[in-house]
């Protein structure tokens, strides 16, 4: 499994988000493309400890859950969203964009970091765990958008 944390990902992440636009349309879901990349800084603001959207830890989605967050099986298409990841509001797509590419390049600039704090909800979890759920989460909605 690819991880945000390895140079030659970041960049292709980076490079992913860049194709983006205003206009790109989702191949399948409910989201558009300001509200997506509103979405993904979600597990960022997590990652980097800047909110837990008053997430608590829960122990079964520990047990049935959390492995999935960071194996190499891919995520189905229509996956249920936390409802603290969910907005009906219209996103200005070109800031949102800008607040997703800073999270990424700040969770990277930390890359090298050993401690990380617990997930609210899933509890601890490696660099390696943490960096390849940012990059699964991210990939299945660039796909979501075609890049």
């Amino acid at each position: 499994m690819k991880s945000i944390f390895e140079e030659d990902t970041y960049n292709e992440i980076k490079e992913r988000i860049s194709n983006l636009n205003e206009n790109t349309q989702a191949k399948w879901g409910k989201m558009n493309v300001g509200q997506m990349t509103w979405h993904c800084q979600g597990p960022f603001n997590i990652i980097l400890g800047k909110d837990h959207y008053g997430m608590k830890p829960n122990w079964l989605a520990k047990v049935f859950f959390k492995k999935s967050l960071y194996n190499d099986k891919p995520w189905r298409k229509g996956l249920p969203t936390a409802k603290f990841l969910k907005t009906q509001e219209q996103k200005d797509f070109n800031a949102e964009k800008t607040k997703l590419e800073a999270l990424l390049d700040e969770a990277y600039s930390q890359r090298d970091k050993t401690e990380w704090e617990p997930h609210p909800a899933f509890g601890y979890f490696t660099a390696q765990q943490w960096g390849q759920m940012q990059y699964k989460h991210l990939d299945h909605h660039l796909k979501q958008f075609g890049v």
